[in-house]
């Protein structure tokens, strides 16, 4: 993904998470981040209205880390 897209969903989900936004790292997984957690729908329709997208849920599914959520944006965005 672009650095500006996977800056986007770091600057996303600190927000999401009331967290500071350096502490969100691409590599960020499991219980480190949102996508382990109960705030993941909260984060995943705050990304989908500011990239103006929709991911489906096969498409959450496979998120494991940020920058596999930046990576899917940017998939559904080139389609």
């Amino acid at each position: 993904a672009k650095p500006e897209t996977l800056a986007s969903v770091q600057k996303i989900i600190a927000t999401q998470l009331s967290i500071d936004q350096s502490s969100v790292t691409p590599t960020d997984l499991g219980a480190d981040s949102c996508f382990d957690s109960s705030p993941k729908v909260e984060v995943m329709m705050q990304l989908e209205e500011n990239f103006k997208i929709s991911l489906g849920e096969e498409g959450t599914e496979k998120i494991v880390t940020v920058q596999d959520a930046a990576d899917l944006i940017e998939d559904v965005i080139a389609k």
